[in-house]
C-alpha cells in the first residue's frame, strides 16, 4: 500500500498546480504555507517527543537542511512549469530524473544488473520522452525549457538523497520525525524569504493562498512519507522501486491532464504510454 500511496499523493500534486491559476493562487505563498502544514502533519499524525534529536549524529540535520533546501527550492520550479509547461512536460521532467537517481542507487548500492531491468528502464526513459513531446509548439518554450532542465538535475538529487538518509542515516522509527523537520525546516526558509518580500512591499498574503498552501501540504506530507517507507517496507532494489513510482506518476499526470484538462496526445505520446506500461511490467518481473 505504500507504493500506492506515494504514487496516488505526488500525482495529486501536480493536478493541485495546475489549478492554481484558475483560482489565481500566489505558488510562491502556497508552497510556503504548504511547507508548515506539511510539518504539523507529522506532528498530529505520527507525533514524536523532541528529546528523539538526541538519538541521531551530527550530521543528521545537515541532510535534513540540504532536503529542506532542494524541497521548497524544486517545489516552487514544479510549480511555475507545471502552469508554464503544462501537467506532462512537468511530470515528465521530475519523474524522468530516476534516469539519475536510479543510476546512482544501482552504481552506490553495487545491485545486479539484470537484463531485463536494464531494459525495463530504458523503456521508462523513452515512455517518459515520448510522452513529453507536445503536439502544440508553444511560443515561450525557450524561455521556460531552464525549469525542466533543473527539475531533472534536482529531482535526481533529491531521490537518490532520500534514498540515502533513509537507508544509511535514520532508524526505523525515524522516517516521520525526519519527514516533517525537513518539510518544518523549508517552511522557515520560505518564511524568511516571505518576510522579506512583504518588507520590500512585493508580496501581499491572503487567505485564498492560505487555504491553498493547506490543501497542498496534506498530500505533499505522504507523499514523502510513503516515498520514503517504501523504501525501507518492500524487498525490491531502491532502483526498481524508483522506477515504478515514477513512471506511474508521469502515466496518471498524462491522463488526467488529457481527461481533465484537454491536454492533446499525438502518435509519439499513446507510444510513451504504452512503453510506460510495459517497463513497470518489466522492472516488476526482475525483482
Amino acid at each position: 500500500m505504500e507504493l500506492i500511496f506515494a504514487i496516488v499523493f505526488s500525482s495529486f500534486i501536480f493536478v493541485l498546480f495546475k489549478l492554481f491559476p484558475k483560482f489565481h493562487i500566489d505558488t510562491f505563498q502556497a508552497i510556503v504555507v504548504n511547507y508548515f502544514v506539511a510539518f504539523f502533519c507529522g506532528c498530529i499524525f505520527f507525533p514524536f517527543k523532541w528529546h528523539d534529536l538526541s538519538s541521531v549524529s551530527g550530521s543528521w540535520f545537515g541532510y535534513t537542511l540540504s532536503a529542506a533546501i532542494l524541497f521548497i527550492g524544486l517545489f516552487l520550479i514544479m510549480g511555475l512549469s507545471a502552469q508554464k509547461n503544462g501537467l506532462s512536460s512537468t511530470s515528465v521532467a521530475v519523474k524522468m530524473s530516476m534516469a539519475l537517481s536510479v543510476l546512482g542507487m544501482m552504481l552506490f548500492y553495487s545491485e545486479d544488473t539484470q537484463l531485463l531491468k536494464i531494459a525495463g528502464i530504458i523503456l521508462a526513459i523513452f515512455g517518459v520522452i515520448a510522452m513529453s513531446i507536445q503536439a502544440d509548439v508553444k511560443t515561450n518554450v525557450v524561455s521556460s525549457t531552464w525549469m525542466l532542465l533543473v527539475l531533472f538535475v534536482g529531482s535526481g538529487i533529491l531521490d537518490f538523497l532520500l534514498n540515502y538518509i533513509q537507508h544509511s542515516v535514520l532508524l526505523p522509527n525515524q522516517t516521520a520525525f525526519f519527514t516533517a523537520y525537513a518539510f518544518g525546516l523549508a517552511g522557515i526558509i520560505g518564511l524568511l524569504i516571505t518576510t522579506i518580500l512583504i518588507i520590500q512591499g512585493k508580496l501581499s498574503p491572503s487567505w485564498r493562498n492560505i487555504i491553498a498552501g493547506i490543501l497542498l501540504g496534506i498530500p505533499n506530507y505522504f507523499s514523502i512519507y510513503f516515498l520514503m517507507k517504501a523504501y525501507h517496507v518492500f524487498t525490491w532494489s531502491n532502483s526498481s522501486i524508483l522506477a515504478v513510482i515514477n513512471v506511474s506518476i508521469v502515466m496518471i499526470a498524462s491522463i488526467i491532464g488529457r481527461i481533465f484538462f484537454k491536454e492533446k496526445w499525438n502518435n509519439m505520446k499513446i507510444i510513451g504510454f504504452i512503453s510506460s506500461l510495459i517497463s513497470i511490467l518489466f522492472i516488476y518481473l526482475s525483482v
